[in-house]
């Protein structure tokens, strides 16, 4: 089971770089089934041309609108099985039989019936499915949010019984942070479901968090790696021992979102806040009530014109202030260790780095910083809670 992400297919060159390695594959005796992503950036530009024509576009439409990326990846990687001298069947998720509740935007898996998966490979086809999408009750495509293409990879390979998921993405890995801001983070080779949940739901975008909750919940196994090289990557599962990148503080890493909105409301209830985001199926972060009847609010991973659409349509004015990062130290039982919290607090504090908000959790502990301090602070964290592993070019060793 493969999944391609949206950089693995973002042009006509990769996209039959895709479909030589699924034909490799097939040649060797393997049956492949393939969940393909949108190519590049096509859904962000899809959904900016829904919130120029509405500013609150109705969701049906708008899952309508979004779905089409998808297909046109599926479609045009068959062609390329077929100059290949092979043969693909592409399959649009209610086709695959992905059905979904009437949540749309983000709907959420009630069942795969994968019929006609099995069928086409019966015929000796490669299968091609379009991620991020599903049917649902009444008969209407829906979309399963954010990085939904994870969700579908990780769901279709439980219904045809698979160990195993592999992830195609433009990173070799995951690591205890970003390398472009830490030049010397780590490429973590295991790590356990639990950490990689709060490394995604902290902004680590290399897997969308419902993915893993999937592969916790079906005891899949989740192979994250390059689509550019044949090297392994980092495999997502069940604990086996110690994880590399340790230190004495337990911390598998630090994640971090550029871009994090905290809104204000006045005079609202925070229940009010969070029954307007669910109607949107968007979840409220942190809520902290401030003096004169303001109340602030997060809705991390989730952008402000969605948010506010949200609130719109229950008549809640909202003030956005855009201009905030997050970070996060993540690793498990943060909750329960005070002297992780401290040092956090306490480095920041001495590079000179005042959060905005600080959130505890039970596996991370993250915080709101001014956009242009993000990436010293994610560099001050990763320095002091990961050891990093000595160059061996730099070492010497015992004279002969």
């Amino acid at each position: 089971m493969w999944k391609f992400g949206g950089t693995s297919v973002a042009d006509h060159d990769r996209l039959r770089a895709a479909a030589k390695r699924m034909v490799a594959a097939q040649r060797a005796g393997h049956d492949v089934v393939a969940i393909l992503s949108a190519m590049g950036t096509s859904t962000d530009a899809l959904s900016a041309m829904a919130y120029e024509m509405s500013a609150r576009p109705p969701l049906r439409e708008l899952d309508a609108l979004l779905s089409v990326g998808e297909s046109v990846s599926c479609a045009l990687a068959s062609m390329a099985v077929a100059d290949l001298g092979s043969h693909a069947v592409s399959l649009s998720g209610p086709q695959a039989g992905i059905r979904t509740d009437d949540n749309h935007g983000n709907a959420r898996l009630n069942d795969i019936e994968p019929v006609r998966i099995r069928e086409a490979l019966a015929d000796g086809s490669i299968v091609l499915v379009t991620g991020f999408q599903g049917m649902s009750e009444s008969g209407d495509v829906t979309t399963l949010g954010r990085g939904g293409s994870d969700a579908s990879a990780v769901a279709v390979a439980a219904a045809l019984g698979a160990r195993e998921c592999e992830i195609f993405t433009d990173v070799p890995g995951v690591f205890t942070a970003d390398p472009r801001i830490v030049p010397d983070a780590s490429r973590l080779d295991r790590i356990r479901h639990e950490e990689m949940l709060e490394m995604a739901e902290a902004g680590a975008a290399v897997l969308q968090p419902r993915a893993v909750e999937l592969a916790m919940t079906h005891g899949i196994n989740i192979h994250l790696r390059s689509s550019f090289s044949t090297e392994d990557g980092t495999w997502i599962g069940q604990a086996e021992g110690r994880f590399e990148a340790r230190g004495t503080f337990d911390v598998t890493g630090i994640a971090h979102r550029r871009q994090e909105s905290l809104y204000g409301v006045r005079d609202v209830e925070a229940s009010e806040v969070a029954a307007a985001l669910a109607a949107r199926g968007i979840a409220m972060g942190t809520a902290v009530p401030r003096a004169g009847g303001l109340l602030e609010f997060t809705a991390p991973g989730v952008g402000a014109p969605e948010t506010t659409a949200a609130l719109d349509a229950m008549e809640i004015p909202a003030k956005v202030n855009e201009n905030l990062s997050s970070l996060a130290v993540v690793g498990l039982g943060i909750g329960r260790r005070p002297d992780i919290i401290a040092h956090s607090l306490a480095a920041l504090r001495a590079a000179g780095i005042a959060p905005r908000l600080v959130t505890t959790m039970p596996g991370r502990v993250s915080v709101l910083v001014d956009p242009s301090l993000l990436e010293e602070a994610v560099r001050v964290l990763h320095a002091t809670f990961i050891p990093v592993a000595p160059d061996p070019r730099l070492m010497v060793g015992p004279a002969a």
